[in-house]
């Protein structure tokens, strides 16, 4: 289990004047081939699976530069652009659901919740209800921020839905437009706790000459590298030195 303090955010779906549009960019660790980037990218709940992208890049509903890409195996290149147009009949109407929420803190511009695993953040095709939004929608009423449309009322970023932590949401434009520029310049200050199985101990010869890690007084544990995801497994991350995050 993860319990992370304002965790990264996560690739988003686009703006909701293309509503049932899912905007990717490829990143320098993609794959080359379209359809296997694209299924790298895509966020957990858009619920498309690689079946299904393919099936998109053939009837013309993948595109880049406002060009239709029709051959699955098209190279891709770092900083492409790809809109993927969904079916319109899978949008969905965002509806205030009296859903319990653990609330940390809240004042007149922003609310900090802890969010249970199992719940998804915002509506989305493959879960239209019991999300956050639906949760805050009915707590807040209409005092969230509508800079994130329709089905994002609020949200600043996002965190996986699986993962327990804590999620800030704006309840104003001017608190969004302010969460939003640090996370941009990465000025917010993330904690991350984990279960560890087993506790590492300094005189374990394993541990010794390892890249990045050092002991602490205090018996402190520090590692010290960069995350980047995972070259044969595109749904995993994995260490790196000299890339990544």
């Amino acid at each position: 289990m993860v319990l992370p303090l304002l965790p990264d955010e996560e690739p988003d779906f686009g703006p909701d004047d293309a509503d049932a549009t899912l905007v990717l960019t490829i990143g320098a660790d993609a794959p080359n081939r379209l359809d296997k980037a694209l299924a790298a990218l895509v966020p957990e709940d858009a619920a498309l699976s690689r079946t299904r992208l393919m099936r998109m890049i053939a009837e013309g509903a993948v595109f880049c530069d406002g060009v239709a890409v029709t051959d699955p195996k098209a190279k891709v290149a770092c900083g492409q652009v790809y809109t993927l147009r969904l079916d319109p009949a899978i949008a969905v109407e965002t509806l205030a659901e009296d859903i319990p929420l653990s609330v940390i803190y809240e004042d007149g511009d922003l609310i900090v919740i802890d969010k249970p695993a199992g719940m998804v953040v915002h509506p989305a095709p493959g879960s239209p209800t019991g999300t956050l939004v639906n949760a805050l929608l009915a707590h807040c009423g209409d005092t969230l921020s509508g800079i994130g449309g329709e089905r994002r009322p609020g949200i600043v970023h996002r965190i996986d839905k699986d993962t327990t932590g804590l999620l800030v949401v704006a309840k104003s434009d001017r608190a969004h437009h302010g969460l939003a520029d640090q996370f941009a310049d990465h000025s917010v200050n993330r904690r991350y706790l984990a279960v560890v199985h087993g506790a590492p101990l300094p005189s374990d010869p394993r541990l010794r000459g390892l890249r990045g890690v050092t002991f602490e007084p205090g018996g402190i544990l520090r590692i010290a590298t960069h995350l980047a995801r995972h070259k044969t497994d595109r749904q995993r991350q994995a260490v790196v030195w000299d890339q990544g995050r």
